[in-house]
């Protein structure tokens, strides 16, 4: 790998030096116990590697910053619209009130995720989690490559999706789960509201509603795609409706897609759920503030929070947690449903 390729991990250095992975720890942190040969050995693999040592992974012996950093690659108003967010973030503060670790808040998209990174490379905390991150968020890596790190949700960058730690929904499943729900109230013209192509979720969700409804013999009534704002779910819906297809039930890959998607339908003179039938995806607060209540696909985000929080703590203190965490939705029926 020549120098201007990206940075390599701890573990290929090692294999690279022909030593443990704690003796690469050591030699970073300016261990005297090691030989001069393995101290050579080792300096030289970071050289043609061109490996960026854990700074803050480096000072642990002597200084801990205790402080971890919250990256959200989102605007202000997606983060604090969103109950999702509130939900994750108050298990990660949950978890990390057992410790002596502050967190660190960082809304940063692409164009300005520069600044969030030099700080993070900086040494300024020990590890980071990353939450919503999408395909076009280039700068998540440069993070990952610099201190520990634990996404919500498998990456989507091929650089870091196989060796990356992360705690994720099976949102495969939540899909299955939504459309069954609808499959099995007897509605055969069943349209989505897909999330993002370039996000996990909204890739994961629309396989798993599709594989559901092939199962039952059926093809979906329409798809349309919102980015997981109400706007786009009232617009997704309009599209649908537009489509001059016949629809029955909308299964929207969140709660705020489909409080968009049923207000248009009360705006065009269509009963939910005796016209067509909704459900959203979180089991969040706006499923209880909409009438009629949406049936949605629970997503744990409040243990999800807790469990990134725990890997985050095993990797800061070089243990081996698990890389790949993953938690199952459940189905929380209401009132959308006709049956």
């Amino acid at each position: 790998m020549s120098p201007a390729s990206s940075a390599a991990t701890i573990e290929e250095v090692a294999a690279a030096a022909g030593v443990s992975r704690s003796t690469v720890s050591r030699v970073v942190n300016g261990s005297p116990a090691v030989s001069p040969a393995a101290v050579a050995a080792v300096n030289d693999a970071i050289a043609r590697l061109n490996y960026v040592p854990n700074r803050a992974a480096r000072t642990l012996a002597s200084r801990t910053t205790n402080a971890i950093a919250l990256v959200v690659p989102e605007d202000p108003t997606r983060f604090f619209g969103d109950p999702f967010f509130a939900t994750i973030v108050g298990g990660i503060y949950r978890r990390l009130a057992e410790t002596p670790y502050v967190l660190n808040v960082f809304l940063a998209s692409d164009d300005s995720g520069e600044k969030a990174t030099a700080y993070l490379r900086g040494g300024n905390v020990d590890g980071a989690l990353i939450v919503s991150h999408h395909a076009r968020d280039g700068f998540v890596a440069r993070i990952a490559d610099a201190v520990p790190v634990v996404f919500a949700g498998r990456p989507t960058q091929p650089e870091i999706a196989q060796r990356a730690h992360y705690v994720d929904v099976d949102n495969v499943l939540g899909g299955r789960l939504g459309a069954g729900s609808l499959i099995d109230a007897g509605r055969t013209r069943i349209a989505t509201i897909a999330g993002p192509a370039d996000m996990p979720p909204g890739i994961d969700r629309l396989i798993g509603f599709e594989a559901a409804l092939s199962d039952a013999g059926l093809e979906a009534a329409g798809i349309a795609v919102g980015d997981f704002s109400e706007a786009s779910g009232a617009a997704a819906m309009r599209e649908l409706l537009a489509s001059g297809r016949e629809i029955d039930a909308v299964f929207a890959a969140n709660d705020l897609m489909a409080r968009g998607a049923m207000s248009v339908l009360s705006e065009t003179g269509r009963s939910v759920p005796a016209d067509i039938s909704v459900v959203g995806f979180d089991d969040s607060v706006i499923a209880t503030q909409v009438t009629p209540r949406p049936t949605s696909v629970r997503q744990p985000s409040f243990e999800q929070g807790e469990l990134m929080v725990e890997v985050l703590l095993g990797l800061i203190a070089e243990e081996a947690p698990e890389r790949v965490t993953i938690v199952d939705p459940e189905l929380v029926v209401r009132d959308s449903v006709a049956r």
